[in-house]
């Protein structure tokens, strides 16, 4: 099942919430068996209380199956609207089973 969604994927720009809170986006590139994801271009947004959020530069980056607990499609038109330096919100919190 995870193989199909992520199929529809590759080569589109992907969100990823992991488990331990990060938000990472990047142009999904691949994929295993294990969901270990290969992102291009991926930068990780940091949510602030304080201040606009800010993003990271991380390049080409591998993410492995086990820290991720959500994946989605970006829609790039929305996303490039977004001032990202108005925005703040309180950053997200451990995955908990």
């Amino acid at each position: 099942m995870a193989r199909q969604v992520l199929s529809g994927y590759v080569d589109r720009v992907i969100s990823i919430i992991t488990n331990d809170g990060r938000n990472i986006l990047g142009k999904l590139k691949g994929f295993d068996q294990t969901t270990n994801l290969i992102l291009e271009g991926s930068t990780e947004r940091i949510y602030s209380e304080d201040e606009g959020v800010e993003e990271l530069e991380l390049g080409l980056y591998l993410i492995r199956g086990d820290c991720i607990a959500i994946v989605g499609e970006v829609d790039e038109d929305l996303n490039a609207k977004i001032d990202l330096t108005s925005l703040k919100g309180s950053p997200l919190g451990e995955v908990t089973h």
